[in-house]
């Protein structure tokens, strides 16, 4: 039995880190150098998640709230730029992932049954 932590550490926190990842390189130009320091992961994870080799998930990106999601991607790279810490920001838009319904797709993919009130907030 797969639990939502799990499911939030295999499927959305590599999704965060892709969008994360480009928006710090490609609309605030840092280096893939930088943004490895800053994540604590390899140059090469960077350049993977660039290349969307890494952290694509088709249920997050069919969930119909992806746009919410890339928004609150491009407001954490903006408080990260001005200094904001990178842990901050990725728990606030895993939160808003577990908030908005978007794990429900995931989660009943992943484990073939029905999301349970702690996974789906309008299931209650």
């Amino acid at each position: 039995m797969k639990i939502p932590c799990e499911l939030i550490v295999w499927y959305v926190l590599p999704s965060i880190r892709r969008e994360l990842a480009r928006e710090l390189v490609q609309k605030h130009h840092l280096s893939q150098a930088e943004v490895a320091r800053k994540f604590g992961v390899t140059d090469a994870a960077i350049s993977q998640y660039l290349k969307a080799k890494r952290g694509t998930n088709k249920e997050l990106e069919n969930s119909g709230r992806y746009d919410d999601f890339k928004r609150e991607v491009e407001i954490s790279a903006l408080r990260i730029i001005n200094g904001s810490d990178i842990v901050v920001e990725t728990c606030r838009i895993c939160e808003m992932v577990k908030k908005s319904g978007m794990l429900v797709g995931i989660y009943e993919t992943q484990t073939g049954l029905r999301a349970p009130a702690c996974v789906c907030p309008q299931c209650e």
